[in-house]
């Protein structure tokens, strides 16, 4: 059994190549992508080269982690069905080639335990249900406070802004480029220049810079938090004084959790959380190298998916 792949060759050196995929055992499921969205933090990080060392890290390597897809064959031990649509975070089924995250492909085998059935009318939306886990994780924590401040007006601040609006949060955004100001449901963006608080309780980092800690710490309340919830690819550091003045806590909020999926998707049902307008950019997979550059080039692409449909 074969597939067609993604395959990140050497840094900013990527191909689609025909693949052979591992055999299906009991447990297993044979899943059809239809789409898959390309991540413009860690999968840029692992097409430039500084994503930091990481398990599994190396090339030649499949990318993506936001698939989505029908199962065509499952195992009887599976837990699964025949033709549900199902998110897959990701495979690691292509022998010498390394699946991290190994989810850029038109056909993958992966644990049944590992896919989550979604609804048929989420269609290309699911591919963004690992960036909503992301940001539900992140406010979801014990005695996590609901963000007044967030950095970044991407995917995921977006997502983590529509979260903490039906939480009750009224957060304001940060977002430096003009094009990407709008877009906001329930909150406010704004240019960070133009923002004089210093009395935040709460600021959620979702740019992934580095550079910010000490700007952020000058705004806080006493004893306020900072979340680092992006992926930072060099050390972090800060100032001490001025986060002793204020009795500064910082959290990092980790990658999401099962559990945070099925939260999401719950709020999903329920209407509570929106996924729409936020894929801004469709390509088929056969163009995936074009796709691959406008996702990290453009700065008025937030989402780029591949369209699989034709390549199975």
């Amino acid at each position: 059994m074969q597939t067609v792949a993604v395959v990140f060759e050497a840094e900013k050196r990527l191909s689609l190549q025909e693949l052979e995929l591992a055999p299906a055992g009991d447990a297993d499921v044979v899943v059809d992508i239809e789409w898959s969205g390309i991540s413009t933090g860690t999968e840029r990080l692992l097409w430039d080269g500084r994503m930091p060392p990481f398990p599994g890290l190396g090339y030649p390597l499949v990318p993506g982690y936001e698939s989505v897809g029908r199962i065509a064959a499952a195992g009887p031990d599976s837990g699964a069905r025949m033709g549900q649509r199902v998110f897959v975070p990701g495979a690691a089924c292509f022998g010498a080639v390394r699946g991290l995250f190994g989810g850029a492909a038109s056909r993958v085998v992966v644990p049944g335990r590992r896919v989550t059935p979604v609804n048929e009318n989420l269609g290309e939306n699911a591919v963004l249900l690992a960036l909503a886990a992301t940001a539900y994780h992140a406010i979801a924590a014990p005695d996590a406070a609901l963000p007044d401040l967030i950095v970044g007006h991407g995917v995921l601040g977006r997502l983590l802004a529509r979260l903490a609006v039906q939480a009750g949060a009224d957060p304001v955004v940060w977002e430096s480029n003009p094009q990407r100001r709008d877009g906001a449901i329930g909150y406010r963006v704004i240019d960070p220049a133009d923002d004089e608080r210093r009395d935040y309780h709460a600021i959620y980092d979702v740019s992934g810079a580095t550079g910010l800690l000490d700007m952020l710490i000058a705004r806080l309340a006493p004893r306020g938090e900072v979340v680092l919830a992006g992926f930072y690819d060099e050390p972090l550091a800060f100032a001490y004084p001025p986060a002793f003045m204020r009795e500064a806590r910082l959290r990092v909020a980790a990658e999401w959790k099962p559990a945070d999926l099925v939260a999401v998707l719950g709020l999903i049902e329920a209407g509570r959380l929106n996924l729409d307008n936020l894929i801004t950019h469709r390509v088929l997979a056969a163009d995936a190298a074009a796709a691959y550059r406008t996702a990290f080039a453009d700065s008025a692409c937030l989402k780029m998916i591949l369209d699989w449909r034709m390549s199975s």
